[in-house]
């Protein structure tokens, strides 16, 4: 059965984060709020963990598109071929933010990502997530939660997400009602922003 953690960005504890990170650690998967959507993620480093992640959305691992959670722009030389001064200026005016930046991803990631030539990132303006990655000490990765509902596209109650996925993760932070409405995908690889998905952020 999955914990449900009430961690709200008002006030978060640090004990119920630090608990969270603790699962992380351990190849936990967790669902946790964003400035979006709720999403599900481990840990970019657990291959375990990300294979439970991609059985959890029904696809095979070498066929995943997760996204990758920082809470900073620190992380991008980890995982990123060397990025221009315009474009990096463009990334620190729009993040943290509810965007997913599309860009040419370097041989440093992780095996999961083998063969990638490109890579999402993103830094979600959200305390609870933001101060997940910081206590982990590197990224986590991001999927989104959708909703069976025909209207809804995206699962928004924590409580109903918890009680879906209460067998296939193992923490849920609840933080309130989430967003319906996904990040925007901006591809960054061609020089030119182009949007692929046009979701919450506004350029």
């Amino acid at each position: 059965m999955a914990k449900i953690l009430k961690i709200y960005p008002q006030n978060p504890q640090e004990n119920l984060i630090d608990e969270a990170v603790k699962v992380l650690q351990n190849g936990g998967v967790i669902i946790y709020p964003s400035d979006t959507i709720y999403t599900i993620g481990c840990d970019i480093y657990n291959h375990k963990a990300m294979e439970r992640l991609a059985q959890i959305k029904g696809i095979k691992l070498d066929k995943h598109q997760f996204s990758i959670i920082c809470n900073d722009l620190s992380h991008l030389s980890e995982f990123t071929k060397p990025i221009e001064t315009s474009t990096f200026r463009f990334l620190k005016n729009h993040l943290p933010g509810a965007f997913t930046f599309i860009l040419e991803a370097n041989r440093n990631l992780p095996t999961t990502y083998k063969g990638r030539k490109t890579v999402g990132i993103r830094v979600p303006d959200h305390i609870v997530p933001q101060m997940l990655v910081e206590k982990l000490g590197h990224p986590i990765v991001s999927t989104s939660i959708h909703d069976d509902d025909e209207i809804l596209e995206y699962s928004t109650d924590p409580e109903l997400i918890a009680e879906k996925y209460d067998k296939l993760v193992d923490i849920v932070i609840d933080s309130g009602y989430g967003d319906n409405n996904a990040s925007t995908i901006v591809d960054l690889t061609t020089g030119e922003p182009e949007i692929i998905r046009q979701g919450k952020g506004i350029l």
